[in-house]
């Protein structure tokens, strides 16, 4: 049962539109879906938006405002708060290595190289909460470096799929809050198999990422 859900960005107008936020703008989505309305919460450095699953429990949708690499402070503190488990909580973030628009949904799992969800397990201290990443493509091969793609904003090329994945993303944690994990994982990772377009090509790991 999730308590917590957690779409990953940064904050600030600069960084709106960009594929690193790819995260925050699922969590608004879902808010949306589910009516929630967003509010500043300081003193766990984050945006919260309160609802309730189909089941009638309570659960928050979060963006925790820390900035990326330091995701996990921010939920870390929320969760020992209302002592919500690791594995009661869903992170949304980004993945340079799926393409534009694709997700994959996990129960657990590492990093894969992208520091929101480093900081994450730091802070909760496993890797076992599930995840749904959402792909946002790579950085053309001579072209910008990595921080620059995915704190640029998105191409024109892209921004279509990327915004289906999204909204895609949001449908998910539906689909999670009423049929459970496997179910939509059976659903969502069966269409990536399905297109026969499992990743693109391998990107160069996130850890430099200074925000």
């Amino acid at each position: 049962m999730l308590k917590m859900v957690a779409g990953l960005g940064n904050p600030g107008r600069e960084y709106e539109r960009t594929p690193h936020n790819a995260g925050f703008e699922a969590a608004d989505r879902l808010a949306e879906k589910l009516r929630a309305t967003w509010r500043r919460e300081r003193a766990f450095r984050a945006e919260v938006a309160k609802t309730n699953t189909p089941a009638g429990s309570a659960m928050l949708i979060v963006k925790p405002l820390t900035y990326m690499n330091a995701s996990g402070e921010s939920l870390g503190e929320i969760a020992r708060y209302f002592k919500i488990a690791p594995s009661e909580t869903l992170v949304i973030c980004d993945d340079v290595n799926l393409p534009p628009g694709h997700i994959r949904i996990r129960a657990n799992g590492g990093a894969g190289g992208h520091n929101g969800l480093k900081s994450v397990i730091a802070h909760f201290g496993t890797q076992n909460f599930p995840r749904i990443r959402i792909g946002v493509g790579n950085t053309p091969e001579g072209g910008a470096g990595m921080v620059d793609f995915v704190l640029g904003k998105i191409s024109e090329e892209n921004a279509a799929p990327i915004a289906d994945g999204i909204s895609t993303a949001a449908e998910a944690v539906c689909d999670i809050l009423a049929d459970g994990l496997p179910a939509a994982m059976n659903k969502h990772n069966k269409k990536i198999a399905e297109s026969g377009n499992d990743a693109v090509p391998s990107a160069p790991k996130s850890e430099n990422l200074k925000i």
